[in-house]
């Protein structure tokens, strides 16, 4: 398949254009950048100029490519409501050009979507009213073309996709430990975040392309649910630094953001047994824990 891609020079990006790439696909990749296009170039990939406000850009790629990829998603957080807005016009504009053709067309979300307290399944509604509830319109609009003749699907990724390299979650936490001298979690630490390595993530984008069925959700998750306290202690052991317990109010000015303080604190295991079942999916790369001992986060230039 030629695979249109928005995204992929991104943290997850390249993995996933690399391993499209290795199991024979060609790829055409947005790049808004001179530096994004070399990446991508380098990567084996063709760039494609433009970015996700420019719709003739997205229109022309989708319409040129035989499977389209979304994981392009960007915006300022301060405004929630644009960044859902321009999501969702995007994933309209790459779908409409697939419509009646029966090619597939992948968007992505998160698992903080999920209602918080429990593990839940692909099978579960997201949660309307959650932290990360401003993601639900675009997995809606990506599904709704599943009844329009497209192979639409979505990908769930966990809040950490970690590897090599990582610029998300993790390593804010790492630096806030570096910068305040405490590695800090909220309450007991008991609460839940799935994981999954990017190499595993790749995989799975790989095969939703080739094979997940019109109207599938799946939940890009290795790990169901790795507790923020095993995570600060690991990073206060290999910081020798103390661990800290805060209170909610206590977490909102410590981590960098009110917005990351909520989510350092959320509850939110996840299930992805069904896409394992589905896609044949089986991960096999580091878990978080030992990417956290062994990998690159806590080397003394992170």
């Amino acid at each position: 398949m030629h695979v249109f891609v928005t995204g992929g020079s991104g943290q997850t990006g390249p993995a996933v254009v690399a391993e499209l790439l290795a199991a024979g696909h060609t790829v055409t990749a947005l790049a808004r950048s001179d530096a994004a296009a070399a990446r991508l170039k380098s990567l084996g990939a063709t760039p494609h100029r433009g970015s996700l406000d420019d719709l003739d850009s997205l229109r022309s790629g989708a319409e040129a490519a035989d499977a389209v990829l979304h994981m392009a998603y960007g915006g300022d957080f301060s405004d929630l409501h644009d960044m859902m807005r321009r999501d969702r016009t995007a994933i309209e504009t790459l779908g409409r050009p697939l419509e009646h053709s029966g090619k597939p067309l992948i968007v992505t979300s998160g698992t903080l979507v999920m209602p918080a307290g429990r593990e839940s399944t692909e099978r579960d509604e997201p949660d309307a009213t959650g932290i990360a509830a401003f993601r639900i319109a675009g997995e809606r609009a990506g599904l709704d073309f599943a009844t329009r003749g497209v192979r639409a699907g979505v990908v769930r990724l966990a809040p950490t996709v970690h590897g090599p390299e990582d610029h998300g979650f993790i390593p804010m936490l790492i630096a806030t430990a570096r910068k305040t001298g405490v590695s800090a979690y909220v309450g007991d630490g008991a609460n839940r975040w799935p994981a999954v390595h990017r190499l595993d993530a790749a995989v799975l984008f790989r095969l939703a392309l080739e094979k997940a069925p019109a109207g599938s959700v799946l939940h890009g998750v290795a790990e169901s649910g790795v507790t923020l306290r095993s995570v600060a202690e690991t990073i206060a052991r290999r910081l020798d630094l103390p661990t800290v317990s805060l209170t909610p109010e206590e977490a909102a000015t410590h981590f960098v953001s009110p917005f990351m303080a909520i989510a350092y604190g959320f509850d939110g295991p996840v299930s992805s047994s069904c896409t394992r079942e589905l896609l044949g999916w089986s991960p096999t790369h580091p878990t978080l824990l030992e990417d956290l001992e062994h990998g690159d986060y806590l080397t003394p230039s992170q």
